[in-house]
């Protein structure tokens, strides 16, 4: 009898420990074979917001005015063996409602680890409340239904590692500004610069810009949570802009002439360009910085990120039939067009192809650290992938 009794024992015993060792690889946890597969998914990296991250001007490899070879071989959208130009090469089928995302994107672009789930829901021209939930303020964008609602819906059921957030420039009037700058260049009468005029008015606006920014992301954590992740169980990421103009000092086109706007694409005075880098795009930085600590999300600075690599900047230099484009040499911006002639207004001063395999390598460098508040910064002559991050509080 107690030599069954002991045996009986010992069974039981090695069940239990089978039924532990299953559990602890997570083989039991939520039942059986779907469990295992969700255990096994590689966690998802999502973006929302503007153009800025959607990848508008991701068509652009530099900029041009050689016409030929595909403006020398900077369209992306050009097939050389064909001779036919399709934008749906870049941008695919978000081309036809203009949200532009691109192939090379920041998400797309980034280094994360292999067989994750890129998603990119950002929209170009998008605002606040394109991101906003139904019910919170939210509407529907270029026929397309919230980010935040779509971003519920896409991720249930999905592990997330991180969602990156770029809003407020739309907010703001970024656009109104650099047209209004633009038009005072060109202007036939008495032409002065417009930063006296933008300047104060920018600054006024710039708390409506944060409060925006705070209510998006709040949306994307509400939305989160109803979608079964809770705060902290992923990463949130709120990113500022890259100047995409060089100050006044560093233009490579000088004494405020029509070269500026006939082969530079930069039609701006030199004291507006130097208010733009020194002082506008800085404030927009350090404002959305305190949205992302109201919201406690981490913060990627790229103010700086394009310095020396802008538009008309002296040590950039267009391709032509002698310069191939370079992520070494070519200009990281979009420069300025008016659609008329070669791609489309809306890419103007948005970060090209290059810039965004820049911003995707400062994406992958943020994600490799432990979380927190970065500035991203490029090496001086190398490519978009020779990206640097330093502590954000770092001039």
């Amino acid at each position: 009898m107690r030599t069954s009794r002991a045996r009986g024992r010992r069974r039981l015993a090695v069940a239990a420990a089978a039924v532990a060792a299953l559990c602890g690889a997570g083989l039991m946890q939520g039942g059986g074979a779907h469990a295992q597969g969700k255990a096994a998914e590689t966690p998802w990296v999502v973006s929302l917001g503007d153009s800025f991250i959607s990848g508008e001007a991701g068509r652009w490899s530099g900029n041009s005015n050689d016409s030929d070879g595909g403006y020398s071989g900077t369209d992306r959208a050009f097939d050389p063996a064909t001779g036919a130009t399709d934008e749906h090469r870049v941008y695919g089928a978000s081309y036809d409602n203009a949200c532009n995302r691109s192939d090379s994107a920041e998400v797309n672009s980034a280094p994360v680890p292999a067989g994750a789930r890129r998603l990119n829901l950002a929209c170009s021209g998008a605002t606040s409340t394109a991101i906003l939930l139904p019910g919170h303020g939210g509407s529907p964008f270029k026929s397309e239904p919230s980010q935040a609602q779509q971003l519920q819906k896409a991720v249930t059921g999905h592990p997330v590692r991180a969602v990156v957030v770029s809003i407020g420039g739309n907010d703001l009037g970024f656009e109104d500004v650099i047209v209004s700058c633009s038009k005072a260049f060109l202007s036939p009468f008495g032409a002065t610069p417009c930063a006296p005029t933008e300047g104060p008015a920018v600054k006024e606006r710039l708390p409506k810009m944060r409060t925006a920014a705070v209510k998006a992301l709040a949306d994307v954590t509400t939305a989160m949570d109803r979608a079964g992740h809770p705060a902290g169980s992923y990463r949130l990421i709120l990113q500022s802009y890259p100047s995409p103009l060089p100050d006044g000092a560093r233009v490579r086109y000088p004494g405020e002439k029509y070269d500026r706007l006939t082969e530079g694409g930069c039609p701006f005075f030199d004291k507006d360009l130097t208010w733009a880098h020194d002082q506008l795009v800085p404030e927009i930085s350090t404002t959305l910085a305190s949205a992302a600590r109201a919201s406690g999300a981490e913060f990627l600075d790229l103010s700086r990120a394009f310095d020396g690599r802008e538009v008309c900047s002296t040590t950039t230099v267009q391709a032509g039939p002698d310069q191939r484009p370079s992520g070494r040499t070519s200009e990281w911006v979009r420069f300025v067009t008016t659609g008329a002639g070669q791609g489309q207004r809306q890419e103007s001063l948005h970060p090209n192809h290059y810039g965004q395999l820049a911003l995707g390598a400062c994406l992958g460098l943020q994600l490799d650290r432990a979380p927190g508040d970065h500035r991203c910064v490029n090496t001086p002559g190398e490519g978009p992938r020779a990206m640097r991050l330093r502590s954000a509080s770092t001039t």
